[in-house]
């Protein structure tokens, strides 16, 4: 479920709770207006924390995770939001005009990787190598391109290497995006597989309508 749904969901559920057991304590159990209200609240965030428990539950059961397997996922997830919140920020830092295409497109396939693991956590496995290595070497290689590229005395040795990271970006670009196909690869076999029982299916229906026909026509 998508995280705003689920924390709607949780209000829409302690909010009439916490109404309730308000009116119940101070006009049943006759309490004080205070103390009603405090109980109220009290009986509310229960009501919020059981159903976020519940939501967890069913979430982590259906991506056939335990409770500590999600918690390292999603602290490298949380770590990853941040780099790429830097990536975004030097990427687009950067003056080169050539290269914007290409830096649009990383930060792009980024972002996709993030939200796919984010939302579905059993992907992360496919997607280390980004988290654990290509993520932390484009966020090191932009931000110290910047750095260069900001110096107000150029020298060859900062031009070349500015040439060089360039070109190394470039190819952890193309790094990032078979990342990306790594995450999905399951989808796409699964497609596949859809795309081949259906195709037998059409060419099962057309035979049989081609001996249908013969059968009538003799």
């Amino acid at each position: 479920m998508n995280q705003f749904l689920a924390y709607l969901l949780r209000m829409l559920i302690a909010v009439p709770t916490s109404s309730f057991v308000w009116l119940l304590s101070f006009l049943v159990f006759d309490q004080t207006f205070l103390l009603s209200g405090a109980i109220g609240l009290g009986g509310g965030a229960l009501a919020y924390w059981l159903t976020k428990s519940i939501q967890k539950h069913r979430f982590l059961k259906t991506h056939q995770l335990t409770r500590k397997e999600y918690q390292y996922i999603k602290k490298n997830i949380d770590d990853a939001k941040r780099k790429i919140a830097r990536l975004h920020k030097a990427l687009f830092s950067i003056r080169h005009i050539p290269s914007l295409k290409q830096r649009v497109e990383l930060i792009r396939t980024s972002k996709k990787i993030y939200r796919l693991t984010r939302n579905e956590p059993k992907r992360f496995y496919k997607a280390e190598p980004f988290y654990f290595s290509h993520l932390d070497s484009a966020v090191e290689l932009s931000e110290k391109y910047v750095f260069l590229s900001v110096q107000s005395k150029k020298t060859r040795e900062i031009d070349q290497s500015l040439y060089e990271t360039r070109y190394t970006l470039e190819q952890l670009t193309a790094l990032v995006e078979e990342d990306l196909y790594k995450v999905i690869s399951d989808d796409i076999d699964q497609l596949n597989f859809e795309i081949d029982v259906a195709k037998h299916t059409i060419k099962t229906n057309k035979d049989s309508r081609i001996i249908d026909e013969s059968r009538r026509l003799k």
